[in-house]
Order: C-alpha cells, then sequence, then structure tokens
C-alpha cells in the first residue's frame, strides 16, 4: 500500500510539472526544476515497475518500464515539437525519440497484463508459464500504438489504416501461435 501511494505521488507529481511548468524554458540540464523531474519520473518509473517485476518474475520489466516511460517523458517535457511531417529531416530525430518511448513505455505496461490473461486463458503449464510468448504480444502491442503514431506523423492515419494495422499484427500473432512449439524449461 506505500508504494502504491509514493508511486501515485511521484506521477501526480510528474504529470503536474509536465503539463502546467514550463520546463523547456530552463535551458541548464541541473536546474533545480529539471533535476526534480528526473527524479520524480525515475522514482514513479522504479516504484511502478520494480515490485510488478519481482512479484511476476518478469525478466527486464523495470528496465524496459522505467526507460520507456523516462524517454517518453523527457521527449514530451524537454524536447521541442515538430513542425512538419516525419518527412521533414528536421524533425525526424524528435519523431524517433518519441515513438521508441512510447514503443517501449507501452510494451512494458501492457507485459504483466498479457502475462496474466496468458496464465488464465491458457490451461497446459508450459504455455501458461511462456515469458517469450507474452513478451512477444506485448512487443506487438507497442508496435501497433508506434506504428500508429508514425502514420499519425506522416499525417496518413485514418481508420482503414489503424484496422489493416491491427489486422496485420492479430495474422502474425496467429500465426506465431500456430507454428512455435514451446519447450519446457
Amino acid at each position: 500500500m506505500g508504494l502504491a501511494l509514493a508511486a501515485s505521488l511521484c506521477w501526480t507529481g510528474a504529470l503536474m510539472l509536465l503539463f502546467l511548468a514550463d520546463l523547456r524554458s530552463e535551458l541548464n540540464l541541473f536546474a533545480p526544476q529539471r533535476l526534480f523531474f528526473y527524479v520524480l519520473v525515475l522514482a514513479a518509473g522504479l516504484l511502478t515497475f520494480m515490485p510488478v517485476q519481482k512479484r511476476m518474475q518478469l525478466p527486464h520489466l523495470a528496465l524496459e518500464g522505467v526507460g520507456g516511460t523516462a524517454l517518453l517523458l523527457y521527449t514530451l517535457a524537454f524536447v521541442p515539437p515538430p513542425t512538419g511531417s516525419l518527412l521533414s529531416l528536421p524533425d525526424v530525430p524528435v519523431y524517433v525519440l518519441f515513438v521508441t518511448g512510447l514503443f517501449w513505455s507501452t510494451s512494458a505496461l501492457i507485459l504483466p497484463i498479457i502475462y496474466t490473461i496468458g496464465q488464465r486463458l491458457f490451461h497446459e503449464r508450459v504455455r501458461r508459464m511462456d515469458f517469450r510468448r507474452a513478451s512477444r504480444q506485448a512487443h506487438e502491442v507497442g508496435v501497433l500504438v508506434a506504428a500508429t503514431a508514425v502514420l499519425a506523423g506522416l499525417r496518413v492515419l485514418t481508420w482503414v489504416s489503424l484496422l489493416l494495422l491491427t489486422l496485420i499484427i492479430i495474422t502474425a500473432e496467429i500465426l506465431f501461435l500456430s507454428q512455435v512449439e514451446v519447450q519446457d524449461t
């Protein structure tokens, strides 16, 4: 209960600083307001993902979660927003940072949910405890979210393109599930 409260306070503080304070105005990397934001984001990520990683025994979840959320929030807080489309050369690094943070943080957030659903859905012990399957599926969801952001950056995001992208990822996962034999480790 104490960890959840501390994590929620850190997330609240970090998001309040992100939305209410003008963090981009201070150019010094070690300005007090920036340092406070860094500490809040890292503490929020660690307090959120470390207990889940230890309890569910999901390797690398904390690294992916803290790294992804820190990169995403740092990009939102300090990197100037793009002014053109994804194909505009000066804006490409901004889109790459944003999409990478979005992919990484989405994958980390969805991994415990997919792992838990897999434990309840599959009846064979080998399939239930298959971390690689859950990790692959979480990364597929991350790819879906990141590809949606890329399509939006290219200014070609429509319901049809989103539906086609979703169907492609679902079809790929069905093929993975039908072809891959899980080895008991």
